[in-house]
């Protein structure tokens, strides 16, 4: 039986969830391919990627975010494999020290937790949408307490800290989601973001100061949300139907509609985002 036909009768779906080899991503991937959906595990380190995916029994793809032929790679690959992709959860990003530009000339903040999400999603665009896909960002509360969002200044040459590029990508990821259902939901297309709390995982490795120290300290990591209840926040709209369990357009903070950076509700800057993305990548 085909994809199709089996999604057609209520069988399982297919789940793409990027940043999957670890925290959240991991959690979400062990939780959802336990309730019977078919998860598709994406990261960028091999060996904890191909871990994550023989321990559920999940296909796996490879893919560096902080490059972006690697990314249209892993989208020719994602068109290859899957006939159906139910669900397309952009949960890769991380916090990083001093400013620092990708191959690709970009600030790596920008490129790993915004437009790589937004590449992809894009090339994945007309599969998705005959999939009546959900399209998930994960973002941050940081969009609402550290960004410092300039519209001119995306690559942080003018004013630049590790919060504030962290922050304003989060609140990037907001901005996509309301352009991408304003843009597509006529067409079926569904688009979420979520905070998924502060959470105990390795996604501040890269970076320095107090985040690292937040994020890998034994003593403060014992305040933060563990990875399965992170995790479990993405499961939630991964397992829910638009419409009824969350509202499409939104943005969500323990399961329920949770208020962000007020700049979020602006469709001029949400659509400006998207024009600007969509030069900087080639689209």
């Amino acid at each position: 039986m085909s994809e199709s036909a089996r999604a057609a009768e209520g069988g399982p779906r297919t789940i793409v969830i990027t940043g999957a080899s670890d925290g959240i991503g991991a959690a979400a991937a062990r939780q959802l391919q336990a309730a019977g959906e078919r998860v598709v595990v994406v990261g960028r380190n091999p060996d904890k990627t191909r871990k994550v995916a023989e321990e559920i029994g999940a296909p796996f793809h490879l893919a560096d975010f902080a490059h972006l032929d690697q990314v249209r790679d892993l989208a020719a690959a994602l068109r290859e494999s899957y006939e159906r992709i139910d669900v397309l959860a952009n949960n890769a990003g991380g916090i990083f020290g001093p400013r620092q530009l990708t191959d690709d000339g970009f600030e790596v903040t920008f490129q790993v937790n915004h437009l790589a999400g937004f590449l992809l999603t894009n090339l994945l665009r007309d599969r998705l949408i005959d999939s009546g896909a959900a399209v998930i960002q994960t973002s941050s509360v940081a969009a609402q307490r550290f960004a410092r969002f300039d519209i001119e200044d995306l690559q942080g040459l003018r004013r630049y800290s590790a919060g504030a590029a962290y922050g304003n990508a989060k609140l990037a990821n907001v901005l996509f989601t309301k352009e991408l259902h304003r843009r597509f939901s006529g067409e079926g297309l569904h688009a979420v973001a979520f905070h998924p709390g502060a959470v105990a995982t390795s996604f501040a490795g890269a970076s320095d100061g107090p985040w690292r120290f937040m994020y890998t300290n034994p003593i403060t990591t014992r305040l933060l949300t563990t990875p399965d209840e992170g995790g479990s926040r993405l499961t939630f709209l991964a397992a829910g139907v638009p419409g009824i369990d969350w509202r499409p357009g939104g943005y969500y903070a323990r399961n329920k509609p949770a208020r962000t950076n007020p700049l979020a509700a602006d469709p001029a800057l949400a659509r400006m985002l998207w024009e600007r993305s969509a030069e900087m990548v080639g689209l």
